[in-house]
């Protein structure tokens, strides 16, 4: 008779009902904002059940939501550092030409901006990062691939398969 394999499922629906309390709790002491908390507790057992399969490799259970946790919240805040450089520029591009947009204009940009955001979270970490050192940092394509330990040409079709998506979306 074949051994019964665990239902990953139910224990996603355990590591719920046994930790939710507790990681809301330290979540809320790390943000310092329960709304901001709730969010990312949610973000967390999304991304755990989206990989229903590593729960059975777990032992330690809060250790492994606190490093999911950790992840979004740094996340979070390089999405948000890039949202405030971009309001910033407009801001100071707004000053320099005399022209503050509308409430509309400016629900429009921050749309944008949280779409350009979802698509660049599909590229992979490294396309990622690439992405962030040189329009946010400023950084040189040779000062990316060394931080990255990638080649020249391979931060240019990074940034390059970027903008490519980026544009693409623009359109439909």
């Amino acid at each position: 008779m074949p051994a019964v394999q665990p239902n990953p499922l139910l224990d996603i629906d355990a590591l719920y009902v046994c930790h939710r309390d507790w990681l809301f709790t330290w979540l809320r002491r790390k943000l310092a904002c329960p709304e901001e908390a709730a969010d990312v507790l949610h973000d967390t057992f999304m991304r755990v059940m989206a990989l229903p399969d590593a729960l059975i490799e777990v032992r330690e259970p809060r250790a492994y939501l606190t490093t999911t946790a950790k992840h979004l919240m740094i996340d979070r805040a390089r999405r948000r550092r890039v949202e405030c450089a971009c309001l910033d520029e407009l801001t100071l591009r707004c000053e320099q030409f005399g022209h503050v947009p509308s409430p509309e204009q400016c629900m429009a940009q921050m749309q944008t901006l949280q779409h350009t955001s979802t698509v660049l979270e599909t590229l992979s970490p490294s396309a990622r990062e690439a992405v962030r050192l040189r329009y946010i940092e400023g950084q040189s394509h040779a000062c990316i691939a060394e931080q990255l330990g990638k080649s020249t040409r391979m931060v240019r079709k990074y940034l390059v398969q970027a903008v490519e998506r980026c544009s693409t979306c623009a359109r439909a």
